[in-house]
């Protein structure tokens, strides 16, 4: 394939399967300018690894493939800088404003809430479930087995049902 011919077909695949850069980018960033960022290094990551895409496997997985491990990297990166940095004192934590979707759901911010505190493996999990993929979809996409795809997803559940009722009897 010549280059303007690849470049052409990349372009077409990632505006089809655009909802995937911006799901993975909520799930793991807050701040507007670190989602852009995310996105960008996600797509640098799909570009340079677009030579090497089988097309036997769906794009749309092998696009969630990469861009979940890009964001896993990068926050992981990210906290170990942030474990060098002092904390703002809690009053002007408090003056910052709420982002928007708290502000409009309350239980869409109770769901958000609870998926930042995941560790990366079980975000990426509920991130995909979330987007209806199918079990053998996420598996294929995290590199892990159904079995156990299945089994992570209904210990989440099962959390957040907790998590839900220990808050609802505050």
């Amino acid at each position: 394939m010549r280059t303007n011919d690849a470049q052409t077909a990349f372009v077409d695949r990632l505006n089809r399967h655009r909802g995937i850069l911006i799901k993975v980018a909520n799930a793991y960033c807050r701040d507007p300018a670190a989602r852009e960022d995310l996105v960008a290094e996600i797509v640098a990551q799909l570009w340079r690894a677009y030579g090497r895409f089988d097309e036997r496997a769906a794009f749309s997985t092998w696009m969630y493939r990469i861009a979940v491990n890009v964001a896993i990297s990068l926050r992981r990166s990210e906290m170990r800088k942030a474990r060098n940095v002092e904390p703002a004192e809690p009053a002007i934590l408090e003056m910052l404003p709420s982002p928007p979707e708290a502000q409009s759901d309350a239980a869409l911010a109770l769901l958000r809430e609870f998926i930042e505190e995941l560790d990366e493996l079980n975000r990426a999990l509920m991130l995909l479930y979330l987007d209806d993929n199918s079990y053998a979809e996420i598996a294929a996409i995290l590199g892990i087995s159904e079995t156990n795809v299945a089994t992570k997803i209904g210990r989440i559940k099962q959390r957040l049902k907790l998590d839900i009722a220990v808050r609802n009897s505050l």
